[in-house]
C-alpha cells in the first residue's frame, strides 16, 4: 500500500474524476477537511462509488427517527465486533464528535457494555451485536425488545439496515486493508 492508494489493491482513482464526483469530493474536503479514504477506494469505478455513497448517505444522513449519533453508535459496535480498523477509527471519531464525549467513543470501540447507556441504546446495541454475530437467530422477541425500548417497526428496519451495511463495509475494508485517513485519529479527543 502506498500513500496514493487507500487499500492494498492497485486500483487507482479514475483520473480525471467526473465533474459530479469531483464536486462531491470538494464538498467532503470543505466539510470534513479531507476526502475519506473509503471514497477514494471506491473511486476506481464511479458506478460502484455512486452506489456506495447513495446507500451510505441514505442510511447514515437521511431523515430517520434514529439520530445520527445512534447510527454512528451502531457503526462502531458492529465494527468493534468485526475488528474493522478503518470503520472503528472513522466512526469512533464520529461518535466522539457527535456525543461530545471522547470516553463514550472509546468505550463503544472497546466494549460497549461498560458505557453508561440508556435502556433504549442498550437494546439497540444488543440487537446490533446479535445481528452481527448470529443474524439467523433473530426472533420476534428480539424485535419486541426494541419495541419495548421505544423503537417503531420503521426504526427497527433502519437499525437492521445500518447493521447490515456496516457488516458489509467492514468485510470489504478488512479484506482490502483499507486504511483510515490520519486526521481521524485526533478528532474530538
Amino acid at each position: 500500500m502506498t500513500k496514493d492508494l487507500p487499500t492494498a489493491l492497485n486500483l487507482p482513482m479514475v483520473d480525471p474524476l467526473p465533474e459530479a464526483t469531483q464536486k462531491y469530493f470538494d464538498i467532503c474536503q470543505d466539510k470534513l477537511g479531507m476526502v475519506p479514504n473509503v471514497l477514494k477506494a471506491y473511486a476506481f469505478d464511479i458506478a460502484k462509488l455512486d452506489a456506495f455513497t447513495a446507500m451510505y448517505n441514505e442510511l447514515m444522513l437521511a431523515d430517520s427517527r434514529l439520530s445520527k449519533l445512534e447510527r454512528e453508535m451502531i457503526a462502531v459496535v458492529v465494527s468493534s465486533i468485526n475488528r474493522c480498523y478503518y470503520c472503528l477509527t472513522a466512526h469512533g471519531a464520529a461518535v466522539r464528535q457527535l456525543s461530545g464525549d471522547p470516553e463514550l467513543g472509546e468505550m463503544l470501540v472497546m466494549n460497549w457494555r461498560v458505557a453508561d447507556l440508556s435502556h433504549r441504546h442498550r437494546s439497540m446495541l444488543s440487537f446490533a451485536e446479535k445481528m452481527t454475530k448470529s443474524s439467523s437467530e433473530i426472533a420476534e422477541y428480539d424485535r419486541e425488545a426494541l419495541r419495548d425500548a421505544g423503537f417503531s417497526d420503521r426504526d427497527i428496519w433502519d437499525i437492521a439496515n445500518v447493521v447490515g451495511f456496516f457488516n458489509m463495509t467492514n468485510r470489504v475494508a478488512s479484506a482490502t486493508d483499507m486504511r483510515p485517513n490520519d486526521a481521524y485519529h485526533a478528532q474530538a479527543r
